[in-house]
């Protein structure tokens, strides 16, 4: 397989195996007017097995939404086909309009411009509650 190398953009590192869709679908990177290139069950020393995912252009990504997906991801930052920065991603303490609370009665679902957040309750275990019903997240 040969995947060009990127001159300007993003690289998500470390994804595991099976998760690189959903980023995919949660960051809308199917709207981009540029390259991205997902790359899945790549062989992995450290994880055995992980995605990938390359953006070939200047992108503001969401890295909550990352977080949420994958915490042990890892984003690259590359400019003029170098590594200029490396950022290790963290479970965020709260999310925001990253995913939408499923709860037909919550006031976010009724309220259009209310703003969808959800708070981590359980670290150990990835749980995010509604800030304003308590349902679990779904992801």
């Amino acid at each position: 397989m040969n995947i060009d190398s990127i001159h300007n953009g993003i690289v998500i590192d470390h994804i595991a195996a099976g998760r690189g869709m959903q980023l995919y679908h949660l960051l809308q990177l199917d709207k981009l007017d540029c390259s991205v290139a997902i790359i899945k069950n790549v062989n992995s020393r450290k994880m055995g097995k992980k995605d990938i995912i390359k953006v070939d252009g200047t992108v503001d990504i969401d890295i909550d939404a990352i977080g949420y997906v994958d915490p042990k991801a890892t984003v690259n930052i590359i400019r003029d086909e170098k590594l200029v920065e490396k950022r290790d991603i963290v479970l965020p303490e709260r999310l925001v309009n990253v995913v939408r609370c499923k709860n037909p009665r919550c006031i976010s679902s009724t309220e259009q411009e209310l703003d969808q957040v959800f708070v981590l309750k359980d670290r150990d275990k990835g749980i995010y509650r509604c800030l304003y019903c308590e349902a679990k997240a779904e992801g």
